[in-house]
């Protein structure tokens, strides 16, 4: 048998997600029209913001949700959130640190993100851009099916509010709050929107340091306990949807350029994005 007539290789998930690929069916790294993606990025998050307002007024039932949740974690022998804000406590720089970074980092981490997908790596902005819709509708469906208030707000667990007692905080009274559902903790959609970031860069990068993005994640799962805005079950909901996001959507598969060299196997190899 020939080279030509042998079977193709299989091509590991991971190295399938560092290709460029066929957006769309489309033409191989073409990006969207830039005024399309903003008008369609900005009707999608209002569709978000409105969608979570929704459940504001359930707020028995957040605190119902809030005390199983915090039961549920004890019988699984989870770490207690209260541990990680008393390391945070020792130093009240930290504290405001923690507080920034839930405060500032969040948007303008996704939008730095996208923006540079779209200009540097567009034969995978559509699939980034896919793998953030679905895991924000699932969020959101699930902000809908199971109201909870965050720790900071129950009692039982013995936190504090950092953000209210050290600052800066994003958030006023809950009952006159109209910008934002704080009974919309589950899942974490700071630790979710990190992880997209950290995956999309990892997949996209070439720099041997590109491993280093997953300390965005990690981080922003210790500032989201620590400060209070989150349990530890809200992390492992989002990271779950998020595998699955990420398995459904799958990336997109390899574009051969015109006139490339084919590589082992029958396929053709295509050059790095720039």
């Amino acid at each position: 048998m020939s080279l030509l007539q042998q079977p193709s290789r299989p091509v590991s998930s991971f190295a399938r997600l560092r290709r460029p690929g066929r957006p769309g069916g489309g033409r191989p790294g073409g990006r969207p029209r830039p005024v399309r993606e903003l008008l369609l990025i900005a009707v999608l998050f209002t569709i978000y913001k409105l969608g979570r307002l929704l459940a504001n007024d359930r707020v028995g039932e957040a605190f119902g949700n809030a005390h199983r949740i915090w039961d549920v974690e004890r019988a699984l022998d989870l770490p207690n959130e209260l541990h990680v804000q008393h390391e945070l406590l020792h130093s009240q720089f930290l504290v405001h640190v923690a507080n920034c970074y839930y405060a500032y980092v969040h948007f303008p981490a996704m939008a730095l993100f996208l923006l540079w997908i779209y200009l540097r790596r567009p034969a995978h902005y559509r699939w980034i851009r896919r793998v953030l819709v679905a895991l924000t509708a699932g969020a959101l469906a699930l902000h809908l099916l199971v109201p909870l208030a965050p720790p900071r707000m129950l009692p039982a667990t013995g936190l504090i509010d950092t953000a209210a007692r050290f600052g800066p905080s994003v958030y006023g009274s809950p009952q006159h709050d109209t910008m934002a559902n704080q009974y919309a903790a589950m899942p974490s959609l700071h630790i979710g929107w990190a992880a997209i970031i950290a995956i999309g860069l990892v997949v996209t990068c070439r720099t041997r340091w590109r491993w280093l993005w997953l300390l965005h994640p990690v981080a922003t799962i210790a500032v989201v306990v620590g400060t209070a805005n989150h349990y530890w079950m809200d992390g492992i909901v989002v990271l779950a949807l998020l595998a699955v996001a990420v398995l459904l959507l799958r990336a997109p598969e390899p574009a051969a350029p015109p006139g490339g060299a084919k590589a082992p196997g029958g396929t053709r190899a295509e050059p790095e994005p720039s």
